[in-house]
């Protein structure tokens, strides 16, 4: 699944010509592209998409978000390692050995 996530500035730069930014979702941070909002400022929330920034939030509504998302277990599904969320869901992962002789 690929979800809008609602994350809060923390920095931004401006690299090759394109504004950039670190972005918090709840504990995870990711780099993503400010294009779409040219004037959203550092510690400001926004929708992120695909690593674009969509649309701005306010604060309180990225919060209750986020808080939902992450009770439904959706934070880590979109942000999570997918060989831990393998293992959780008990599927089995084969080995190096094991992969080799296939």
């Amino acid at each position: 699944m690929c979800l809008a996530v609602p994350g809060r500035v923390l920095d931004i730069e401006e690299r090759d010509g394109t504004r950039m930014a670190n972005v918090d979702f709840g504990g995870v941070v990711k780099e993503v592209c400010l294009e779409y909002l040219p004037d959203l400022q550092v510690g400001e929330y926004a929708i992120v998409h695909v690593g674009f920034a969509l649309q701005r939030l306010d604060e309180e509504s990225a919060k209750q978000t986020l808080e939902l998302f992450a009770t439904l277990g959706l934070l880590q599904e979109e942000f999570g390692d997918p060989w831990e969320m393998a293992a959780e869901a008990g599927e089995a992962l084969p080995s190096a050995g094991e992969e080799a002789r296939k």
